[in-house]
């Protein structure tokens, strides 16, 4: 079995008396896509900066490469690329600046691709950081993160606040890198669009718990909206027992029927379904990692992240 870049194990950080990530256990492999997605104050923030060696977990371990991320920091960092929320770097210096600086720090570092992508991007390279936008600044963040050729790329929600265009430009960039060096990303994002075309696995963070963590595919196989017109018959004395074949996470009646997200869906059920008295033109219908998303954590209140 191949040995995970990144894993946490029971992590749990607390504030005070207030726990904000509770026993989170999951792993990344080596050449996957692993995204992990919440709501704002879920948990996310704090989680990052465990894994980062940032801060110390409040109880379990977070671990890079195989070595527990508080202790090793230095180390794994070598061997990684970050692109954090809030894009930071010296503010007076320019991007051809950080360019130099970095390239001095890594042996594999890459300065035709550091080039290459602020040229895509549009970044001008003689601009102080400081006099960036926000979304250009992510962009010389990304192109920094990417030259040293990373074994693993840690992205904490790149395209947060960016337009649809510099949104696109970024995920294009990393569909890019993954098809030519098969990076290991773990990212953030609340771009759930973006992300659904390009991640391998997926994982939910609601009120600091891990509520799913599945592969992308098996997760949007299992999850369906069902609607359908409940009619009444001779026969049908209760109504809501149809549903009783799949785990209904959200019913709603509306003037035509019965519209429900379901999250055990298969075919065989959905055709016994369709054969019950009083259902009538049901349908099932696929839903997007927005969608499966929105049904999830719908009803979560924030929280400090």
């Amino acid at each position: 079995m191949t040995a995970p870049l990144l894993a946490l194990d029971g992590l749990t950080v607390r504030y005070g008396k207030t726990t904000v990530v509770e026993s989170v256990s999951l792993s990344v492999t080596p050449g996957s896509v692993y995204a992990l997605l919440g709501r704002n104050g879920a948990g996310k923030s704090s989680l990052i900066r465990c894994l980062l060696g940032q801060q110390r977990p409040s109880a379990g371990t977070a671990s890079l490469f195989g070595q527990d991320s508080w202790t090793t920091r230095t180390t794994a960092m070598a061997r990684m690329g970050i692109v954090p929320e809030e894009p930071d770097a010296p503010p007076d210096m320019t991007a051809r600046q950080l360019a130099a600086f970095f390239e001095r720090l890594y042996p594999t570092w890459n300065q035709s691709g550091v080039d290459a992508r602020l040229a895509r991007f549009a970044v001008p390279t003689n601009v102080p950081f400081g006099r960036l936008s926000k979304g250009q600044k992510g962009q010389v963040q990304l192109a920094l993160a990417l030259a040293s050729s990373p074994e693993l790329l840690v992205l904490d929600d790149p395209t947060l606040g960016l337009d649809a265009v510099a949104r696109q430009a970024v995920f294009e960039e990393l569909v890019d890198e993954l098809a030519e060096r098969k990076t290991t990303v773990f990212l953030t994002t609340h771009d759930l669009a973006g992300v659904e075309a390009m991640a391998d696995r997926v994982a939910i963070l609601k009120g600091g718990k891990l509520a799913l963590d599945e592969d992308l595919e098996v997760l949007k196989s299992r999850f369906r909206k069902l609607r359908y017109a409940n009619e009444v018959t001779e026969e049908r004395t209760e109504y809501g027992k149809e549903l009783d074949a799949f785990f209904a996470m959200k019913v709603r009646v509306r003037g035509w029927g019965v519209e429900a997200v379901v999250s055990n869906y298969d075919d065989v059920s959905f055709t016994k379904f369709r054969q019950t008295d009083g259902v009538v033109d049901a349908e099932a219908s696929a839903m997007s990692l927005e969608e499966i998303f929105l049904a999830v954590v719908g009803e979560e209140k924030g929280a400090t992240s």
